[in-house]
């Protein structure tokens, strides 16, 4: 990268203040941070309560915010889907299903059946491979 590029780079990327602190009419939106209630309450603002557009997606996150037991509750219940009524469960990260627990009780019997077939499919694959050779020679 040519050195005026990098420099351009640098101009569009830093912050400008095109209004300084002026604020008037003229502004469509303003970003604000209410750090004090006070005792009237702001018509359309603080009067009224919205709840959050989405929750949390973490497991133990979810479990902080609804007061969930690890052992007992499901997480995947409790996820915020925004206004959907969908039969699956939302995307929850790092949560512990039980599947995944139950996997390595499985695999011993799973490693047992799959050494019972392994000479079996060895022998079929030694005799198809012996024919392969005997029809080429001939």
């Amino acid at each position: 990268m040519r050195v005026e590029h990098l420099l351009k780079l640098k101009i569009s990327l830093r912050r400008k203040s095109v209004r300084g602190c002026i604020v008037s009419q003229d502004l469509s939106v303003l970003n604000l941070v209410i750090l004090k209630k006070a005792e009237k309450d702001l018509p359309g603002l603080t009067d009224t309560e919205k709840p959050r557009m989405r929750g949390p997606t973490r497991a133990s996150k979810i479990r902080k915010l609804f007061n969930l037991t690890k052992d007992d509750d499901d997480v995947r219940k409790y996820v915020n889907t925004y206004r959907r009524n969908l039969v699956a469960f939302g995307r929850v990260l790092k949560v512990i299903l039980p599947d995944s627990l139950n996997r390595p009780l499985l695999s011993p019997a799973l490693r047992l059946s799959g050494q019972k077939l392994l000479p079996s499919r060895l022998k079929k694959q030694r005799d198809r491979r012996s024919e392969s050779l005997a029809q080429e020679e001939v």
